[in-house]
């Protein structure tokens, strides 16, 4: 009898954990089925709600239930919870309903929080892919293997990016599906020659060796007979970064070597140059300044001023955050410098803290116009391919719009993150919704109040409606004065 009562309970179990599966939870009334209400309880319970609402979103992510997936991410969000893997969710979501624009936004988001989140770079791949952006899907996907070699959906992301660059295959039409006169395959053949004797003209040059798409002549250079590189200081999506000494002028300089892949396409190359010499243009003190180009067959090299110190990024990994009146003295030198640029018509399209070097003088330098633009009357308003680091872009330069209030834009970022240690989106308590953020002086009492509202009004999704000129920036920023604890 008492083996017959064990055989019955236990095969009841399986029932009584089907029916604690199976019953609905709930975030605030706002996503019925699956969820917990995590407001509740220790915060063993609360990561444990956590789990079991994000295993739910999953769940349901897999079933395509879209909108639910959406809703249930934003009531976390609602609630406080400010977990990677919610972004990811919402990335994941938007791009399976063809919404690529903000599933690249979110993907940007969860990487910013989480720099190693394979799905994130998987899901923002694709979306530049979709954006037609395949340099930048290239950078994201290879990112995403290096991180998971064996992730499928990386791999199937890839094959779709390699496919995507494959030219068009067009059917070659057969000689026999028309009637051609006799003399027309001789004809043929002697219009071939031409163009390939024409080839070998425009693109090689016969006594002196390969030339590039303008005709200019390529010589095989070997740069470290004029540079001994000392060490790498840098490494970017563009190229890596070396010290070196300048054999010939007896100083140091820093050397930028592009990627080789990126100059195979001889239309990138000539971009690179082209943006080499729009900087070159650029001579202020506090701009870092390039010195030349060197272009060989195989590379590209940028020469730069070497800057003894430390980036504004390195700073705040050391302090976290910076004295008010020394972030006055390090924003004084990076809005001279930009405002320079914006007198050339040059919008930087990159600022960011890692691109402030400070000078062991104090004195800062904007550096890195590798995707800087020329704004002219005639393209102010037209698209540009899609550059820059997604936490410090405005909303319309990840849509490719580029104007002066973008660099703009990239300041306010930046002040914020050197007055608080962090960039407002990652602030607790940031709306993701509304993407209203939190003033600096809630989280830094010293901040004046003059500078929430300069920053506030700088990040404003209009351009039109932010501040207009650094130099307005600056005379704001200027006259505010730390606030006594």
């Amino acid at each position: 009898m008492t083996k017959l009562l064990m055989a019955v309970l236990f095969a009841f179990i399986p029932l009584f954990g089907f029916a604690a599966q199976a019953a609905p939870i709930i975030v605030e009334g706002r996503y019925s089925a699956g969820f917990k209400n995590i407001e509740d309880g220790s915060n063993i319970k609360k990561a444990a709600a956590l789990e079991n609402a994000l295993n739910e979103i999953e769940r349901k992510l897999e079933t395509g239930d879209y909108t639910t997936v959406l809703n249930a991410c934003q009531s976390l969000l609602d609630n406080n919870y400010d977990d990677p893997r919610i972004y990811t969710l919402m990335a994941r979501a938007y791009e399976e309903s063809k919404d690529f624009d903000n599933a690249y936004y979110f993907a940007s988001q969860a990487i910013a929080k989480s720099p190693s989140n394979v799905e994130a770079y998987t899901t923002r791949a694709h979306s530049y892919l979709e954006r037609k952006d395949i340099m930048r899907a290239t950078e994201d996907i290879d990112t995403a293997l290096k991180l998971n070699p064996r992730s499928s959906r990386a791999k199937s992301v890839q094959d779709l990016i390699n496919e995507a660059q494959k030219p068009a295959k067009k059917k070659r039409a057969s000689l026999s599906d028309y009637r051609l006169p006799p003399w027309f395959f001789v004809y043929f053949v002697c219009v071939v020659l031409v163009i390939a004797f024409y080839v070998v003209l425009r693109y090689y040059n016969v006594f002196g060796g390969p030339v590039d798409v303008k005709g200019r002549k390529l010589k095989e250079v070997n740069i470290k007979e004029q540079y001994h590189f000392i060490r790498p200081i840098g490494e970017g999506g563009m190229g890596k970064v070396y010290e070196a000494y300048d054999n010939a002028l007896k100083r140091k300089v820093a050397v930028k070597r592009i990627k080789p892949e990126l100059l195979r396409n001889d239309y990138v190359r000539e971009q690179f140059l082209s943006e080499a010499r729009m900087v070159a243009m650029l001579h202020h003190p506090c701009i870092v300044e390039i010195y030349t180009v060197i272009e060989t067959v195989n590379s590209l090299y940028l020469v730069f001023e070497y800057v003894d110190g430390q980036t504004l990024e390195t700073r705040l990994d050391i302090d976290s955050y910076i004295d008010f009146d020394e972030v006055k003295n390090i924003f004084e030198s990076v809005c001279q410098g930009l405002s320079y640029a914006h007198s050339q018509n040059i919008v930087h399209c990159d600022l960011k803290p890692g691109n402030i070097m400070i000078a062991d003088s104090g004195v800062a330098k904007v550096m890195d116009f590798g995707v800087a633009q020329k704004i002219t009357d005639d393209n102010e308003d037209k698209s540009h391919p899609v550059a820059g680091t997604p936490a410090y872009m405005s909303p319309e330069q990840q849509k490719g719009i580029t104007s002066k209030q973008s660099d703009i834009y990239s300041l306010a970022v930046c002040l914020y993150e050197a007055l608080v240690g962090q960039v407002p989106w990652s602030v607790k308590g940031f709306d993701v919704t509304t993407k209203k953020i939190v003033p600096p002086s809630q989280i830094a009492p010293y901040v004046p109040k003059e500078i929430d509202e300069l920053i506030i009004r700088s990040l404003n999704e209009d351009p039109s409606k932010r501040i207009q000129t650094v130099e307005q920036f600056w005379n704001i920023l200027k006259n505010s004065q730390a606030v006594n604890s």
